[in-house]
């Protein structure tokens, strides 16, 4: 294996008021290609944020983000919406589909946006593998949680990204289809090589993946 993703003392802070409030406080981290990573830390502690910036999708006050060498950090903001288009698979808690498209839409959406080719019949396989093919042209409000969340994961997949990032994606299903969505989340990311770094504050989920790690007091402990 090989080194896909490097975090350097990165810090970060949340001004309430005129208080500062430090959610993480010097995190480093090495994540290894196909590797599968969770992190487990209290509610509030930072783990969405860490993911977040590790995605760049928020930066650091201080410290760096490195993908492959490449600094997120120093990167001019249209090159890293085009990194994480092309790159980065993100999988959140809530699902985030637009519901003013159906189910098809939404999984080609990152495509089009990055403008790539065969797109229809790449989101048709995607929601083939996650079970999904009868309701594609269903919205997402005529779905249930678990396949809003199915069809998000086959979303994330859909640019063949080297990096996904899941964010508490069974936090608000039941246990029984909470564990049908890990079973397609690690399947899919297994099945590929990708590198997946998941956020829970779950131990049974966390359990899962190669490596675990905890955010306690700002700080990553293995």
């Amino acid at each position: 294996m090989n080194e896909i993703l490097r975090a350097e003392e990165v810090h970060k802070a949340y001004h309430i008021g005129k208080r500062a409030v430090e959610v993480l406080h010097g995190v480093s981290l090495s994540v290894q290609r196909g590797e599968t990573l969770s992190i487990m830390g209290a509610s509030g502690s930072g783990k969405s944020t860490l993911l977040h910036i590790l995605g760049g999708l928020d930066r650091p006050d201080a410290g760096n983000i490195f993908f492959e060498n490449t600094s997120l950090v120093t990167m001019k903001p249209p090159k890293r919406a085009a990194f994480r288009a092309r790159r980065v698979g993100f999988v959140f808690q809530g699902y985030h589909l637009l519901p003013e498209l159906d189910v098809l839409q939404n999984v080609m959406l990152p495509s089009m946006a990055a403008r790539l080719k065969d797109v229809k019949s790449r989101a048709e396989h995607l929601l083939e593998q996650v079970g999904l093919s009868g309701r594609m042209d269903h919205r997402p409000q005529e779905l249930s949680g678990g396949e809003q969340q199915r069809v998000a994961l086959a979303r994330a997949l859909m640019n063949d990204p080297d990096l996904i990032l899941a964010d508490e994606p069974t936090g608000n299903l039941d246990s029984h289809t909470g564990e049908n969505v890990l079973n397609n989340l690690f399947d899919l990311t297994h099945s590929s090589g990708r590198t997946l770094v998941l956020v829970t504050h779950n131990e049974a989920v966390a359990c899962r993946c190669q490596r675990e790690l905890i955010l306690k007091d700002g700080k990553l402990e293995e």
